[in-house]
This record gives C-alpha cells, structure tokens and sequence, in this order.
C-alpha cells in the first residue's frame, strides 16, 4: 500500500513538472507572455486613488509598466522609492511610470501616502492583467505579480523587457534604458 502511495505521488510530480515546463515554454525564456516587438496588451485598473487607467491612454507618451509582489514589503518598498525619487528625471524623457500589483487599491493607497509615491501604482487584484503579461506567480502559496518591468514607447510597442530587476537600482537602470531606447 505505502509503496503505491508513492508511485502515485512520484507521478503526480512529474505530470506538474510536465505541465509547468510546457507553461514556461509558452511564456518563453523570460517568463513573460509579451515579447519586444509587439504591441503591448491594452488594459484598464484602478490606481491607488480608485481612477481607472487605460494603457492605451497613454499612447504617445512612454510608459514603464513594472510589476512587484507586494505593497510595503522591504524590496517592494525599496524599488518603489527608488521610482519616486527619480521620477522626475524620468519624466523629463517623457516617460510615465506605473507599478502593478495584485494588492487591492486600499492597500495602494495606504503605501502610496506612507511612502509619498508621486506616480500610479495600478491594482490587478483580479490577476487579469499580471496573467496577460505572464508575471504572475506564486509565493508561499500567494498569488504575486513577479517582480519584472516592460517598456513601452509611445506608439504602444514593447521595446524592452526586464525579466527580473534589482529593487534598489531598478529606477537608474530604466533612466538610462530609456536614454538609450530614445536615441536610436
């Protein structure tokens, strides 16, 4: 009985790793389900005030669309503040910077006035948005948005994608990302 016990959950572990490398295969080796090139996907979510944006919206401008797991966590809060402190210069290129998460707006609104965010952090607790990008994830049995950044240029193509950031530096390495992106 014990032996068949485990040759059931032996193959219950290998039809998982079957179908999670066929997911990762489909998500490519990034893990994200968009890829450079292509047309970023539209969506609209409500920011930590409750207003919806639409990402189409913002054609025109470029937009730095970076996802993390989690409000107020240290890494999170890191990259966060990394953003606010460098939003103007970004903004001077002429970039708009949104963060994702799958946190409700509440709890967006509670980090943003705690940490004096100057930029939108979107809610996607419906996970519609982290699952179209291919960023979420799990964590500890959490659903989390895998922390990761695109960005778009203003007609609304995905110029590059960040499979995995450093939180603390993060907002100089997209200053100077998009400083180069701009001058080609």
């Amino acid at each position: 009985m014990k032996r068949s016990k485990k040759i059931l959950f032996l193959m219950g572990l290998v039809s998982a790793l079957i179908v999670l490398s066929g997911r990762l295969s489909q998500a490519g080796a990034s893990g994200f389900k968009v890829q450079e090139g292509e047309v970023a996907p539209d969506f609209s979510l409500p920011d930590q005030d409750g207003e919806a944006v639409r990402l189409s919206a913002l054609r025109g401008q470029w937009v730095v669309l970076y996802f993390y797991p989690k409000d107020d966590t240290p890494g999170c809060t890191k990259e966060a503040c990394s953003f606010r402190d460098n939003i103007v210069s970004i903004q001077q290129i002429g970039a708009k910077v949104l963060g994702v998460s799958v946190d409700s707006v509440a709890s967006h609104k509670k980090f943003a006035d705690k940490h004096h965010l100057n930029f939108q952090i979107l809610s996607d607790d419906r996970h519609v948005v982290t699952q179209q990008y291919g960023t979420l994830t799990r964590f500890m049995g959490m659903k989390i948005a895998r922390r990761s950044t695109v960005i778009i240029d203003p007609e609304g193509i995905i110029q590059k994608l960040f499979p995995s950031v450093e939180p603390e530096d993060h907002a100089l390495e997209i200053h100077k990302t998009l400083v180069a992106l701009k001058q080609k």
